[in-house]
């Protein structure tokens, strides 16, 4: 689109000006000797060349011609933008469709950059390379006789220069709204190096698309990658970036740039495949060269005599949600530790858990309705033990990594499950506490494998979704206050009665997200109203629903306050640790940007095996994170390598 291009150096307001007529790809203003663009360059071998943007405005005006950039527009705009290209060829009578040859250069990306960070999964490589794709595969079915030059997306880090030198006096406050996942990355950062990361990994998604040969069936069409822009120098004046090359908000390219750009893409288009320029420094001279007499053509992949290289392999399908484990260090202390602040891994003898159906594992492997009453404890996130962690990721599973011998894990599902010490039930409210504690303690004390007063016992407890999901219904006996009592009551009796505890107490998750989980199954749309009607039923926006979002805040409040308060600090072998990445809750994306319903069972409610085993891992996590450096969110994406490692110096 060319947005700001001719402006003056200081008229930011000026950079909404979109100047087609002097885009470097398709911009067609004047003639070569005074503006340099690819058409410009393309005239001197045929004036009578059609297609080329002249003057300013939008892509819908007469003199944009087929030059359908759009500014702002990111890779899923691609297709559209190809549509409505092909559209103005087909209905406008200067144009031979089916015998013109055809020059179409693709060059987008910067702006998924721009916003990759907010939306990870939706801004992923794959994704990118997906929309170009479906572009190319439209460009490739409708349009014959073209040559489409398919740039790679531009190393954009480079540009933060501009903004990190004050006496340039560029318009950062700007530039970080226009494009933050660029410019507010710290030096040195993860965010930064993120970036780099997924830049690099949509450059070679490129190379990959292309080097498939998908485009390259019949000889009246085919796609050329340009790799001009892989790397870039960007040009200096007395030690600083030289901002006569760029637009006033120091972003988008002036003209300057434009003229190098123009130079480089067809000194690119001259080249061989497997012999092309691929980096560009903007304060080099770069001279446009002439077809020789030995090839006077533009270079393809048939006239390069260039053979593709096999694509990077598929992945392998997913066969199950286990882990990959590379903790060294898996020893016990040197002696039993006496202080539950010395605790390893591997000194933890007895697990157990307390709560709701998200501890029993309701419906976690289920693939239809009627498996949804099932308890598949074996897979529960904190107490499951079934298989190894290799095919199952669970908490015990993990710390018998360190301890094989693990007491008190869950194992099976339904009515032959072997339970353990796993005392939640589905559908407990906190009012049921108390007594899945009391039932604790008769199991400790009354094991058989158990040395109740020696052996050290980690207790998870997780609970409060069916408080919330029903406060509406009785919301005197389900306030945040009456949570906090029975918690109380709860912790007391384990303070009181169980030696040697560490005991895990998750934050309350913050349930509004199900309310966007959609799916046509009967299930998904009935069961979510009938088990939490005081979610569901309300109208968005309504004093309901607002109400019930910050009773869910002050659950998360009270619970806070109640481990904070130094009520169960008295003892050396007793501690409460707040597990807090569920607080700021985040439902896991799919990657075309909706919500990702693997992580559900098929009534858009409970948890699947997938999601207890991020579950199990955020929550590994979190407990080696020193207090009040925890990840208060979680962060759920496959990957088999996410489990941390105790520091040889370090206890939970």
């Amino acid at each position: 689109a060319a947005n700001g291009v001719g402006s003056a150096p200081y008229n930011l307001l000026d950079v909404l000006t979109q100047y087609r007529g002097l885009s470097w790809s398709v911009g067609g203003d004047r003639n070569l000797s005074t503006v340099t663009t690819l058409p410009n360059i393309l005239r001197e071998f045929n004036p009578a060349l059609l297609g080329f943007s002249e003057g300013k405005g939008t892509q819908s005006t007469p003199q944009a011609f087929l030059n359908q950039a759009i500014a702002g527009a990111k890779s899923s705009d691609m297709l559209k933008q190809a549509k409505a290209l092909v559209n103005r060829m087909k209905n406008d009578s200067r144009i031979n469709f089916y015998s013109d040859w055809k020059v179409i250069t693709m060059f987008v990306g910067g702006n998924d950059l721009c916003d990759s960070c907010q939306n990870t999964l939706h801004y992923s490589a794959e994704n990118f390379v997906k929309h170009i794709q479906q572009a190319l595969d439209y460009l490739y079915q409708e349009i014959p006789r073209a040559i489409v030059n398919l740039m790679e997306p531009i190393h954009i880090t480079p540009l933060r220069e501009l903004h990190q030198d004050s006496t340039l006096k560029c318009p950062t406050w700007l530039v970080r709204i226009l494009c933050p996942c660029v410019i507010l990355p710290k030096p040195d950062s993860k965010a930064l190096q993120d970036l780099n990361e997924l830049n690099r990994a949509y450059q070679r998604g490129l190379v990959d698309l292309v080097e498939s040969g998908r485009y390259d069936s019949h000889s009246n069409f085919t796609v050329v990658l340009q790799p001009f822009l892989r790397d870039i120098t960007l040009p200096l004046m007395n030690g600083h970036p030289d901002r006569s090359f760029f637009s006033p908000d120091c972003f988008h390219l002036s003209q300057k740039a434009h003229t190098i750009m123009a130079r480089g893409l067809w000194n690119n288009m001259l080249e061989p495949l497997g012999n092309k320029t691929k980096s560009q420094d903007f304060s080099a001279d770069v001279f446009v060269k002439c077809p020789s007499e030995a090839t006077p053509f533009v270079h393809t992949y048939d006239n390069s005599n260039y053979t593709y290289s096999k694509p990077t392999p598929t992945p392998p399908p997913i066969l199950n949600w286990g882990s990959d484990f590379s903790c060294m260090d898996t020893a016990p202390s040197s002696s039993v530790p006496t202080s539950v602040h010395k605790l390893r891994p591997a000194d933890i003898k007895v697990v157990a858990a307390l709560g709701d159906s998200m501890t029993t594992g309701l419906g976690a492997k289920s693939q239809h309705y009627f498996q949804l009453s099932t308890e598949y404890k074996g897979v529960s996130w904190s107490i499951g033990g079934d298989m190894s962690l290799n095919t199952t990721t669970t908490l015990p599973n993990i710390l018998r990594k360190f301890n094989p011998s693990l007491q008190g894990i869950s194992k099976g599902q339904g009515l032959l499950a072997q339970k353990g010490f796993n005392m939640a039930m589905s559908g407990a409210k906190s009012l049921d506490l108390p007594g899945q504690v009391s039932a604790l303690i008769q199991a400790l004390q009354s094991s058989q494998t158990v040395n109740f007063q020696i052996d050290w016992k980690l207790i998870t407890l997780l609970i409060g979704g069916n408080d919330i999901c029903q406060y509406c219904l009785d919301q005197n006996n389900l306030s945040p206050q009456n949570y906090r009592h029975h918690l109380t009551e709860a912790l007391d009796l384990l303070y009181k009665e169980v030696p040697r505890v560490l005991v895990n107490i998750i934050a309350v998750p913050q349930i509004d997200g199900l309310r966007k989980l959609k799916s046509s199954s009967l299930p998904c749309n009935m069961i979510p109203r009938q088990k939490c009607p005081c979610l569901i039923i309300p109208d968005d926006n309504s004093l309901e629903l607002t109400k019930l979002k910050l009773i869910n805040l002050e659950y998360q409040t009270v619970t806070e306050q109640l481990i904070s308060s130094g009520r169960y600090d008295g003892r050396e072998d007793f501690t409460v640790v707040l597990q807090p990445y569920l607080q700021n809750t985040v439902l896991p994306l799919s990657k075309d940007g909706n919500l990702d319903l693997s992580y559900f069972t098929v009534d858009c409610l409970h948890l699947s095996e997938r999601a207890h085993s991020e579950m199990a891992i955020a929550l590994w996590n979190n407990m080696l994170e020193p207090v009040g450096k925890k990840q208060a969110f979680n962060n759920f994406t496959y990957d088999r390598t996410k489990i941390q490692c105790p520091s040889e110096v370090s206890e939970i």
